[in-house]
């Protein structure tokens, strides 16, 4: 299968690497062509627009980082629409609003192609070695054609029902993860004012009920101080945007979800929108004037797991 893959960002490039890595025939393009030299120098070949990718590809991936810039690649004159076919996939990686993907597929499908949505989660140092997980919205026929290719980018690879509903699950799941992150921030901060020692603090949550995924990761590179994450404060507002939108429009009166898109643009006011989503612990610092930081952990999180093979899983319902 000739894949190409389109955004070669902080996910997109190391995804696109796994593709590389693994022995797939791959073409590459981004808005920032210095993006795609590594991929290059390592065999991949350049795209000189998405219409002659998609002429050219079986598959094209999308990894951008806004609906915005989806919607630009496929509907410019020389856009992924002008060259998809019968027989060709589109697969959008963005996280990105279900209504706009479901707008984009019906697009795709009217000239032939198939669509589907498959967002990731994870991190991008599983992104790096091909252990994240990926979710997959679209018709179970596209799922089994995709799947190799899913499964040699990322370890756990959930078909997640129709087209839109991998989208919604991604905005949910980051959503959880930007609560979780804010009440980490309270949780270190309240820890240092009481007194105690953070790397002892870390330990506590990490063995106890407190303990997350976001603490494991996003918590080592706070206490660091590089909060060097790969995810930057105004991802963290178009997700929370993005996870608003479906609340209201499944008319859910959520509570928590609009205080967090304030503190997320507060940080963003304060410190930058390209500031690394951790640094939102900084508001915290700056009230108290308290420095949360410990010895001993590393400045960005690295996977030591071995590269495995990918899998789906299947819910307990099915």
């Amino acid at each position: 299968m000739l894949v190409g893959f389109i955004g070669l960002g902080n996910a997109g490039g190391k995804l696109a690497g796994s593709l590389l890595r693994n022995g797939y025939d791959l073409t590459v393009r981004d808005l920032t062509p210095a993006a795609a030299e590594p991929l290059l120098a390592a065999g991949a070949a350049w795209g000189e627009s998405p219409r002659a990718m998609a002429e050219k590809c079986d598959l094209v991936i999308t990894c951008l980082p806004s609906p915005a810039a989806s919607a630009a690649v496929m509907e410019a004159e020389d856009g992924l629409l002008a060259g998809l076919g019968r027989g060709k996939i589109w697969a959008e990686m963005s996280t990105t609003d279900e209504a706009e993907v479901r707008r984009l597929a019906e697009l795709v499908e009217a000239v032939g192609a198939s669509a589907v949505d498959c967002p990731v989660s994870g991190g991008c140092h599983r992104a790096a070695t091909g252990n994240i997980a990926i979710f997959a919205g679209c018709n179970r026929d596209v799922f089994d054609r995709v799947i190799p290719v899913l499964s040699t980018m990322g370890r756990q690879i959930l078909h997640t029902g129709p087209l839109g509903s991998a989208s919604v699950l991604k905005v949910v799941t980051n959503y959880l993860a930007s609560a979780n992150l804010v009440s980490l921030s309270e949780a270190l901060v309240t820890a240092k004012a009481a007194g105690m020692d953070l790397s002892t603090t870390y330990e506590a949550i990490r063995i106890s009920s407190g303990n997350s995924f976001v603490h494991e990761t996003e918590s080592q590179v706070i206490l660091n101080g590089s909060r060097d994450i790969n995810f930057t404060m105004d991802l963290v507002v178009k997700d929370l945007s993005l996870f608003q939108a479906v609340a209201d429009r499944a008319g859910v009166p959520a509570e928590l979800s609009p205080q967090l898109l304030d503190i997320f643009l507060d940080a963003e006011e304060r410190y930058g929108s390209r500031a690394w989503s951790p640094d939102v612990i900084k508001r915290l610092e700056d009230a108290t004037g308290l420095s949360i930081l410990a010895p001993g952990f590393p400045a960005e999180m690295i996977d030591d797991e071995p590269e495995q093979p990918g899998h789906e899983v299947v819910p307990r319902s099915r």
